[in-house]
């Protein structure tokens, strides 16, 4: 075994890791320290001039399971102990376009979020919660239009109007082809939708993100930390791509273009991340597509601590994992945090799991002094070269998916997946010789001890009472005015208009999940969608 002077020391990217960082010839950045302040480009050390002074990141757990009913209560729950915004989970089946009573649906009713197929679902998910001062981020993919839908017209039922509706949309239907297969569409029609929904927001939702770009996904399906940001900025040019050849104005719509990111373990690599990545997107922005406004240059985004790092393996170790994780996030200066429940590696997460995670971002928020100061590892000689380097890194694989056809050209040749694929074997392979070490799991072992740890279990007859509730709400509903607005979205859908309208219309008019969503599959054809049902 070589001494310390002669092993390599590599972040989790392959970035080498110096003995000692400093302005000396041998620990030296590659450029001088970020002297700018907060809120000022290209925005490395934050987008606000006072950060977390001004205002504290959202606390915006990711819950959902069973029914409207059940979620709502534990919506209710956590809005009572301190959470700031909401974070839905959906089902596959509402994933995917499927009403409760499709064949495809069967058994995955409920499981894994909750499932919302009418409008009547969606005003019982949020019963009692203020739409018009609640943060909601609706984390919903191929279904995206359809589901903000039927949230627009639950507020609007209840008087509240579309000015006020705060919170993001994720609708980044590229992600989708690259790293969970919950696509409906092909890739074209697919785009479009989302693009729909961004040019209707514009000017219309003033408060409300309708996409948010995610590489968290990305990140869990293997990739490193330099293809998050990659890959993550090569699908935002071409969403951003398309919206210009709509006609709009950057500077109209990039001001409500969201990220989310997740957050691994090396510490000091995912701080850079951040700060590298906030970098890279205020000159994408400023020198790519002439943004002028400081707003359509300024990354914003959300980070969730990543479920591909949590073990089944003495599972109350994810509680630190998860602490540290919240750490580097605030430290990177995120705009909202979601921190995983120690038990999610079991099971969906239980009550008592779900408050410590929330108590987590509360005790960094409120005991730690890490909010107080803006960027406080600014400055820090290792987190200015990681930063560099991460920077660097990211910006030679946009280059070369530029010059290879941009990420579409990616996607069809299967490029995009080959990359990942060969990142996350690299993990794997590191883990299972011991090169990098997973307490509980690869090292520090220890035996099970009694029996196993209670965990939460959905109630049965979820998907019986959801189907019961589908058929009452066909029957109830006036099914030629339902049929009459599904007519004029295919006929939308066949030419170039805004499509969302028609959509907004089609649930207004009773329409249900399956059927709006079957409606524009006649039109635009599917794209694996019984093979994509085994996704997560």
């Amino acid at each position: 075994m070589g001494t310390a002077e002669e092993i390599s020391y590599r972040t989790p990217s392959g970035i080498e890791v110096r003995r000692v960082y400093g302005p000396g010839p041998s620990g030296s950045t590659a450029r001088p320290l970020s002297r700018e302040p907060a809120g000022s480009f290209p925005f490395t050390r934050g987008i606000h001039r006072t950060m977390y002074r001004g205002r504290l990141w959202t606390m915006r757990q990711y819950a959902g399971f069973g029914t409207a009913d059940e979620t709502n209560r534990r919506f209710r729950y956590l809005l009572s102990h301190g959470q700031t915004g909401l974070s839905t989970a959906f089902d596959l089946p509402t994933q995917m376009g499927l009403d409760a009573d499709d064949p495809l649906a069967a058994g995955e009713v409920g499981r894994v979020g909750v499932h919302i197929g009418t409008l009547e679902d969606m005003e019982r998910l949020f019963e009692g919660i203020p739409l018009g001062e609640v943060s909601t981020s609706l984390t919903i993919n191929a279904t995206a239009p359809v589901l903000l839908a039927f949230y627009l017209a639950a507020a609007k039922r209840r008087g509240v109007a579309p000015e006020s509706i705060r919170g993001t949309l994720q609708n980044d239907i590229l992600k989708e082809f690259i790293a969970r297969g919950t696509q409906i569409y092909p890739p074209g029609p697919s785009l479009r939708l989302a693009v729909d929904v961004i040019e209707y927001a514009s000017g219309r939702l003033p408060n409300f993100y309708p996409i948010s770009l995610s590489g968290y996904h990305i990140r869990e399906a293997g990739s490193d930390a330099v293809q998050e940001v990659a890959f993550t900025f090569a699908d935002a040019e071409v969403v951003v791509g398309e919206a210009l050849r709509r006609g709009l104005a950057v500077d109209a719509f990039a001001p409500k273009l969201a990220f989310f990111f997740g957050c691994h373990n090396d510490l000091l690599e995912e701080i850079a991340k951040f700060r590298a990545a906030r970098r890279l997107y205020a000159r994408l922005m400023r020198e790519r597509f002439g943004a002028r406004d400081p707003r359509s240059q300024a990354l914003r985004f959300h980070v969730q601590t990543c479920g591909s790092t949590l073990t089944s393996r003495q599972p109350l170790n994810n509680v630190i994992r998860v602490a540290y994780q919240a750490l580097a996030a605030v430290l990177g200066g995120c705009q909202s945090l979601h921190t995983n429940s120690f038990d999610e590696a079991l099971a969906l997460p239980s009550e008592e799991a779900a408050r410590l995670a929330l108590r987590t971002q509360q005790i960094l928020a409120l005991e730690t002094g890490v909010p107080d100061t803006a960027d406080p590892v600014g400055g820090a000689y290792a987190v200015e070269a990681l930063t560099d380097e991460l920077e660097s890194r990211a910006e030679g694989l946009l280059d070369r998916i530029r010059r290879e056809g941009g990420m579409l050209r990616w996607i069809e040749t299967g490029r995009v997946h080959k990359e990942i694929q060969e990142s996350a074997y690299r993990a794997q392979m590191e883990v299972e010789a011991g090169r990098r070490k997973v307490v509980g799991v690869n090292c520090h072992q220890s035996a099970p001890r009694g029996r196993g740890r209670r965990v939460l279990r959905l109630p049965k007859g979820i998907e019986a009472r959801q189907v019961k509730a589908l058929a009452r709400f066909r029957r109830v509903r006036d099914g030629r005015r339902s049929a009459r607005a599904l007519g004029a979205l295919q006929e939308a859908a066949r030419g170039t208009d805004n499509t969302f309208p028609l959509i907004l219309d089609a649930v207004e008019s009773g329409s249900t999940l399956g059927e709006v969503c079957g409606a524009l599959r006649a039109v635009f054809g599917s794209f694996g969608r019984a093979e994509a049902m085994g996704a997560r």
